[in-house]
């Protein structure tokens, strides 16, 4: 039996219009209810679905400039939490402190980033099922994902905290910084899960139209998280450590927060029992997406990697003066960041929908919306961007802030190119493409690396920073390419269920009589 109920509220009474959809005779239930608690609950779950977007319909432009405000506000505080780990170790810890934050900045981008993109790569599949209006379907993928997140957390948790010290050693960790950078990354890797589970909430959440949400609870957690680096830092004097502990301890609470979210307020994502068990149709299709996705990520941690081994045999300052760099860098890349995950969302709804000629009307808002900033942010960043590392350095700063400034300079020359690998990158991976954009990160990581092989040859800072340049402009040039050649070939895969797309769409428009 479906019960649909319009809520009443009068003077702190609510009243439910209940509507047997199975009996003809339609009744009248009015339920006094004077809980505060209750009626915030039930206002959430209205908010809920004002927050849900269907992104097949409407102007393409509004729809991406909405969705894509919320993630890269997101996205800037989720920077937020090594950004202040960064910030106040540096100021009251000191600069070699900092060092050690930095130097295992590449190995967290290499585990975390893999996992980020593992998990937004399982949810492509629910965002296709959503935008072709097949709710249970939608469900079975939701309860695939989660399973496969808890392997793959346990594995990832297990082989990082195994082979951490050998990694830090392989890299040429400077010895005045190893014991800090060690301490700091095993930490970070034992939260692993915490991480997991809030990539994996989020990313459900963003699938079916909602970035608000999950913003939410990340901008409590990233306060949350500067409150735990002073008290951890300045009170408890835990040094970097405190640090670490900071942004597991937040990092978790987000996820927690979204998982109470959804088991109260998101009826579409509550899981009946046959949902909770792998399914192989599911399963492949998931893994075939989001091994890709993630590996793309650690081919990228990998040519970071290469970049940071050459800056440790350059010394502590260089360390220190990249890591600044790379923090203020990426809160402004954080609009391509942001982008980029909007449009796996609209993609991966609209071909579920079978609507290629709003993929390509997204494709052109996104890039008229990306390039704009690229501009703007990297003129800002070329010639004011130092300012900001003064929050980063308490000492050594002659020495340091120049070579910030040079960084800064090499990364916003070539914002446009990191636009479109961005922006590219995920739309295809949206449209359900996994190996393509992962050969992209394959040249990536070819332009990466040979330019920090010469970094480290030359002990040439100034080429050092010109290793991510070179690789977005390489995976640029190849992603556009590809883009030309997706199009053509999901044309000829959507031509013989056109036909089809118009029935789902009627299906589609009934599915909000059925959820509720």
């Amino acid at each position: 039996m479906i019960i649909t109920r319009k809520p009443l509220l009068f003077a702190g009474v609510s009243c439910y219009f209940g509507e047997n959809e199975e009996n003809e005779n339609q009744s009248l239930k009015a339920v006094p209810d004077f809980n505060i608690i209750r009626l915030v609950q039930k206002f959430a779950a209205m908010e809920m679905d004002r927050m849900q977007t269907d992104m097949t319909v409407g102007k393409p432009m509004k729809m991406i400039v909405d969705f894509t405000i919320p993630v890269f506000i997101g996205g800037v505080f989720q920077q937020f939490y090594n950004m202040m780990d960064a910030v106040i170790v540096g100021k009251f810890v000191g600069t070699k402190a900092l060092a050690a934050v930095g130097a295992t900045g590449t190995i967290m981008f290499l585990i975390l980033g893999f996992l980020m993109g593992l998990t937004a790569g399982f949810t492509v599949l629910t965002a296709q099922k959503f935008g072709a209006g097949r709710m249970d379907e939608m469900r079975q993928t939701v309860g695939n994902a989660a399973i496969l997140s808890g392997i793959v957390s346990i594995v990832m948790t297990a082989a990082s905290l195994l082979f951490m010290r050998k990694l830090l050693v392989f890299m040429k960790t400077p010895e005045d910084i190893f014991r800090d950078a060690y301490s700091y990354i095993m930490i970070i890797c034992g939260g692993i899960f915490a991480q997991v589970l809030y990539n994996i909430l989020a990313s459900i959440l963003r699938a079916l139209g909602n970035s608000r949400t999950p913003l939410y609870f990340l901008v409590f957690s990233a306060l949350l998280n500067v409150v735990l680096d002073l008290v951890f830092i300045i009170t408890f004097h835990m040094g970097v450590s405190g640090a670490a502990w900071a942004t597991v301890i937040s990092q978790g609470v987000s996820g927690i927060l979204c998982l109470v979210y959804i088991v109260k307020d998101v009826p579409e994502l509550h899981l009946e029992k046959e949902d909770w068990k792998l399914q192989k149709s599911v399963t492949v299709n998931q893994l075939s997406v989001g091994f890709p996705m993630g590996i793309q990520y650690s081919i990228t941690a990998i040519g970071t990697m290469m970049v940071q081994t050459s800056l440790n045999l350059l010394g502590s300052y260089a360390v220190a003066a990249y890591t600044a760099g790379v923090k203020i860098e990426s809160i402004f890349s954080q609009a391509f960041v942001a982008i980029g995950t909007t449009m796996a969302t609209y993609n991966a709804q609209n071909i579920g929908a079978g609507r290629l000629d709003r993929v390509k009307e997204g494709f052109r808002a996104s890039h008229i919306l990306g390039m704009t900033y690229a501009v703007v942010s990297g003129v800002i960043l070329a010639f004011w961007g130092k300012e900001l590392a003064y929050l980063f350095i308490s000492d050594n700063a002659a020495e340091v802030i120049p070579m910030v400034d040079r960084y800064l300079k090499c990364a916003a020359a070539f914002f446009l190119p990191l636009h479109l690998v961005n922006d590219l990158r995920n739309g295809i991976q949206g449209m359900g493409y996994g190996i393509l954009p992962m050969m992209a990160g394959v040249a990536e990581l070819s332009g990466r690396a040979v330019t920090a092989l010469i970094a480290g040859h030359k002990k040439n800072y100034f080429i050092a920073c010109l290793a991510s340049p070179m690789a977005w402009f390489v995976a640029a040039a190849l992603l556009v390419l590809m883009y030309f050649y997706v199009m053509k070939d999901m044309g000829r895969k959507l031509n013989p269920i056109r036909n089809e797309s118009n029935s789902e769409k009627n299906k589609k428009k009934n599915r909000g009589y059925n959820m509720h």
